[in-house]
């Protein structure tokens, strides 16, 4: 009766974990993330006044394979779909919308050149816009790259939309690349001189290796490039709060005429 009652209890814990899409990967540890590591610059200001109305809010995940989820068990294990609810189980009763816009294999010429349709048409208030990786993966040259950052910042800005930037994942088919620390250095100087905020994944799962003494396997699926179910929820958990900091800090600063023209304009 006790070995029956023990292996009800195994099975029954590995069942929960499957409802929650959580992979019992080894040598994971508990998703706990330093607040520095939570937490994005600028106050995230159209994402605030939809809080403060109790409007619906409309969150576009663009980028590659990270974004569509490649190394996730399914599509609700990718990090948009853990997204949503981590931000539903901060906000239950704010209607938000995350919607997966990622790619396999896209670069940031073939983000910008779907933007009208990924981004613009959803009428987005929030942007999370997942570069990098394919840039360092192709060694692409980095001069056009920094233009076309740029670009796509200014395009997501025109539409009245906060943006988080996301930069490349900490795995070892992208640290073998030389061109890595420069694109990271030109993704987060890019991001400065538009005035938007950069989420940084790469210290963020860095951290996990280098601190928390992870080993990739734990938070990287075999091919060696992609997260997997553990890591997507976490940096989902990571992404959710600082999203939710930012968003509130914003409630407490005043408003400008601009934010007052835009705000006249916003839609249902």
């Amino acid at each position: 009766m006790r070995r029956e009652i023990r292996l009800s209890l195994v099975v029954g814990s590995f069942a929960v974990a499957i409802v929650l899409g959580i992979s019992m990967t080894p040598s994971a540890k508990p998703c706990v993330v330093p607040a520095d590591l939570a937490r994005l610059d600028l106050p995230l200001k159209r994402t605030s006044r939809r809080l403060a109305d109790g409007k619906p809010i409309t969150i576009v995940a663009v980028g590659s394979s990270s974004t569509a989820g490649v190394g996730a068990s399914s599509p609700a294990a990718t990090y948009p779909s853990r997204l949503a609810v981590e931000l539903a189980q901060r906000f239950p009763s704010q209607p938000i919308t995350v919607l997966n816009r990622g790619i396999s294999g896209e670069l940031a010429v073939d983000m910008i050149a779907r933007f009208d349709t990924s981004v613009a048409a959803e009428h987005a208030d929030l942007v999370l816009w997942q570069l990098g990786t394919n840039a360092v993966l192709r060694d692409y040259p980095l001069v056009p790259e920094t233009a076309l950052i740029s670009e796509g910042l200014k395009l997501m800005k025109a539409i009245g939309a906060d943006v988080v930037v996301i930069d490349p994942q900490f795995a070892p088919k992208v640290l073998v690349k030389p061109e890595l620390e420069e694109v990271i250095d030109l993704i987060s100087t890019a991001t400065k001189q538009e005035n938007v905020d950069l989420f940084r994944r790469f210290a963020l799962m860095r951290h996990w290796h280098e601190v928390d003494g992870m080993p990739f396997e734990a938070f990287v699926s075999p091919d060696g490039l992609h997260m997997n179910d553990w890591s997507y929820s976490c940096f989902a958990k990571a992404l959710a709060a600082a999203i939710a900091d930012a968003a509130t800090r914003s409630m407490t600063l005043p408003i400008s005429s601009h934010d007052l023209s835009t705000h006249s304009q916003d839609g249902p």
